[in-house]
């Protein structure tokens, strides 16, 4: 995509009345050589549906909450009394802060549909990579302070704009939060996918607590080696080995990607990985994991987006775009392991 997704989140939220013309240019895909397509069966109901009935979400809640008295949200564990007003190296305390939200037509086509991706921007970031393109709101913080009711309007404002899902952008941090609005949302008739887009520098132990409430996972895996890791994001050297758990946490929890009729994704998860310059982000190693630990039928989306953005201009390794060589690479290798399901 030729803008960043923040970009084209703000053009297409400025567009009065173009989110029709946008339907019709990023419609679902339909006949793309190579791309798996498995129709879902029977009526959908969101996972998260059947844990309000059977009482476990309110109990999941209680559980998450405690993590913010001495915060182990994510594998940085600052242990800070987030509940008292203390941050860590998100910089958020207990207060929820949205950066906006809105139908998005530049995310991956099963999620956007004719009517698009409800997406909602949280603020703040566990990663702060440097070259982040999304660093007015992760870095800065750009974004107001919400109730969990707000959250959960927002939630039914999306679906009843259409939108095929919920997509909750950043959400390590704010997960309690989240389940919260969630419960308040089913209150009000939400029949969504919940879709959780993350950085992939998430808590496995989160994850695994969260089986059951999330239908489709959405995150990135940015590098293979962990001292690059470091460099860029913020000292996370062990980026690569938690991103490697969690999705394949994510993996067990909801499988290959499925579809419904409409080729709109209904369960399953979509990993996202950036190719960077002088092949910084490892893409080689990436396939072959894919490939060898989850399923050559595994939903990727090689994007080749990247741009010197934020604190890029730093690192002269990162100053450039890639090369339509080194994306072409990216993609052979991404053939020669055996994925078949590449966006």
């Amino acid at each position: 995509m030729g803008s960043s997704r923040r970009q084209f989140l703000i053009e297409c939220l400025a567009a009065a009345g173009g989110l029709g013309f946008l339907a019709e240019k990023c419609g679902p895909a339909a006949g793309k050589p190579g791309m798996t397509k498995i129709a879902a069966q029977g009526t959908f109901e969101p996972a998260y549906l059947r844990m309000e009935r059977e009482e476990k979400l309110e109990a999941l809640e209680k559980e998450l909450w405690e993590l913010f008295r001495n915060c182990s949200c994510c594998p940085r564990r600052c242990g800070v009394d987030r509940l008292a007003g203390k941050t860590g190296f998100c910089s958020s305390t207990a207060r929820l802060k949205v950066h906006s939200k809105g139908a998005h037509f530049g995310e991956e086509r099963p999620l956007v549909g004719s009517r698009g991706s409800g997406t909602i921007f949280f603020s703040n970031c566990n990663l702060l990579c440097c070259f982040c393109q999304n660093w007015e709101m992760n870095h800065r913080g750009d974004g107001e302070f919400v109730g969990h009711e707000d959250l959960a309007r927002m939630m039914m404002d999306l679906q009843h704009m259409g939108c095929h899902n919920i997509n909750l952008v950043t959400p390590t941090h704010v997960v309690p939060h989240i389940v919260k609005a969630l419960r308040i949302a089913i209150s009000m008739g939400l029949r969504l996918p919940l879709v959780y887009n993350s950085g992939g520098y998430d808590s496995l132990d989160v994850i695994r607590k969260l089986a059951g409430v999330v239908d489709i996972y959405l995150p990135d895996f940015k590098y293979q080696d962990g001292n690059l890791a470091a460099k860029y994001s913020s000292e996370a050297s062990d980026y690569p080995e938690v991103a490697a758990a969690v999705i394949r946490e994510m993996h067990r929890q909801v499988g290959i990607l499925r579809l419904n009729a409409r080729g709109v994704a209904e369960r399953g998860l979509i990993i996202r990985h950036l190719v960077m310059p002088q092949n910084i982000a490892g893409t080689d190693r990436f396939v072959r994991w894919v490939a060898e630990e989850l399923s050559p039928q595994t939903y990727v989306n090689i994007m080749a987006q990247y741009r010197p953005e934020h604190r890029a201009l730093e690192y002269p390794e990162l100053s450039r775009r890639i090369t339509n060589a080194e994306y072409q690479q990216a993609l052979l290798w991404a053939r020669d392991a055996g994925l078949t399901n590449l966006d």
